[in-house]
């Protein structure tokens, strides 16, 4: 976006939102007993189960094998040895994000992407080096507004303009949107996609039951907000405050049942575990403009 564009007309922030339940504290899930202590049930023996169930649901969902010769060129053509935003267990996890994007958006030289939540992620500098796309880095904490290559302020109320970008991605965000914030960012990239455009987000996190991981922790001082239909879990020691996982009936009828220019289809992974056993890629949602 160049200092010509016009800014973004206002509008209602929840157009054609569907109708959600409330939002209470971990005091009121505590005092109603929905309340479960440890981490969502997420895992070898739960995984093939979510897999199996997408399909009578009318949910596309096609298996992916990653190829690990193609991966072992991406990390080596990165530099991620010479990065100091990830280490240890958190770098191994964060490659094969990065590079399962790579291959699900198709980068290419004339590409306008978007990393969405971005923080302090090498992706947007690796991208733009290896695929020759313009990249940029998009969070909340960063100031409000378009400032060189980093866009502030809310995910769902982006400061650019109508079909802005060409590919969008989140790698380990998703979760932590709060509130309806997953439903009104599905509504922005609709308006921030270009006709023809991506945008993939992963890890998908989906479980038996529709659920909230939390720290209380984190939860309890910032007075996080969760849906009172979901079941909270309470995972000390986890160090974030919101960890939402979909049920394979809640995907649909909370996300997918509501797009309306864009088509979407889950990717599910099959060989994580051959590039570490700690790899727990398992899904990505992928959205899809048509051109």
């Amino acid at each position: 976006m160049s200092a010509a564009d016009p800014p973004r007309a206002p509008r209602d922030p929840f157009p054609a939102l569907p109708t959600l339940p409330m939002f209470e504290t971990l005091d009121w899930f505590e005092a109603k007993g929905r309340v479960r202590d440890g981490w969502v049930p997420y895992g070898g023996g739960v995984l093939p189960s979510l897999r199996v169930a997408l399909d009578p649901l009318g949910i596309e969902c096609r298996d992916l094998r990653l190829d690990r010769d193609l991966y072992a060129r991406f990390v080596a053509d990165a530099g991620y040895a010479r990065r100091p935003e990830y280490s240890g267990s958190r770098q191994v996890e964060k490659k094969l994000e990065h590079f399962a994007l790579a291959v699900l958006l198709k980068l290419r030289p004339d590409d306008v992407y978007i990393d969405v939540a971005s923080s302090d992620s090498p992706v947007p500098q690796i991208y733009e080096a290896l695929y020759g796309c313009r990249a940029f880095a998009q969070d909340l904490l960063y100031p409000e507004g378009v400032q060189g290559n980093r866009i502030g302020g809310d995910a769902s109320r982006m400061p650019v303009a109508a079909n802005f970008a060409s590919k969008l991605a989140l790698h380990c965000a998703f979760e932590h949107f709060e509130e309806d914030s997953d439903v009104r960012f599905l509504r922005e990239v609709e308006r921030v996609l270009r006709p023809g455009g991506r945008c993939c987000i992963l890890p998908l996190y989906i479980a038996e039951e529709y659920a909230i991981q939390t720290d209380p922790a984190i939860a309890g001082p910032e007075g996080v907000r969760f849906e009172t239909d979901a079941i909270l879990y309470r995972a000390a020691g986890w160090g974030q405050g919101h960890g939402r996982f979909y049920s394979p009936e809640r995907l649909r009828s909370r996300l997918l049942a509501h797009l309306e220019g864009l088509t979407a289809s889950v990717v599910h992974f099959v060989n994580e575990k051959e590039f570490d056993p700690q790899c727990y890629l398992k899904f990505a949602l992928l959205l899809e403009k048509p051109a």
